[in-house]
């Protein structure tokens, strides 16, 4: 499908999926449409980060954002081990130990022996640290709905079909240039992945 398709698909309220809206063959390389989306998305980007830090101002929270995003991940992951954490982040081991340092030694993550493996910890967060993820975001879905509520019923459509589209390339492995095979790409120096 086209970006007229999909557009015109938006407008006309045809039921095109996210996986329906992208795809490899789509793609011509950067164009003035790709820069102008780029420019949105990045906007919008900033919108939410302001969002999230006005939410930990208003609960009165010391937190920096990447301490709230440990705190989140955490808490919507349930106990796991630190290279989990780590991992699903997308920092080393040693960054996001000194994040958990600073989140326990406010009280709002511990840890706890591994009851199967007594040479591992497990991390949680606290009743406190979940209170508090539970508060910060409540209030950022307060600031985001009431944009969103000011936005036109069509509006709101294409945006959810362009966010779930953004969301699914986020998560999809990234094309190579070169149309090396997933596998292939994933051996070569410097290939990457979402």
């Amino acid at each position: 499908m086209t970006g007229e398709q999909a557009t015109a698909g938006s407008r006309t309220g045809d039921a095109a999926g996210p996986a329906d809206e992208i795809s490899p063959a789509d793609e011509t390389g950067p164009t003035d449409e790709t820069d102008e989306v780029t420019a949105a998305v990045m906007a919008a980007a900033r919108l939410l980060v302001g969002l999230s830090a006005r939410a930990l101002a208003e609960v009165g929270s010391a937190l920096t954002l990447p301490q709230l995003r440990t705190l989140v991940v955490l808490d919507s992951s349930g106990p796991v081990k630190l290279a989990a954490l780590a991992a699903t982040m997308e920092v080393n081991a040693s960054t996001a130990m000194r994040m958990v340092d600073r989140l326990e030694a406010g009280g709002l993550v511990d840890r706890k022996v591994n009851p199967d493996n007594r040479r591992e910890v497990v991390l949680r967060t606290t009743d406190d640290g979940a209170a508090l993820v539970g508060t910060v975001l409540e209030h950022r879905h307060r600031e985001v709905a009431a944009l969103v509520g000011r936005l036109p019923v069509d509006v709101r459509a294409g945006l959810v079909v362009g966010l779930r589209a953004l969301t699914l390339a986020a998560e999809s492995p990234a094309p190579d240039p070169h149309g090396a095979p997933d596998a292939a790409r994933d051996m070569l120096p410097g290939g990457t992945a979402f």
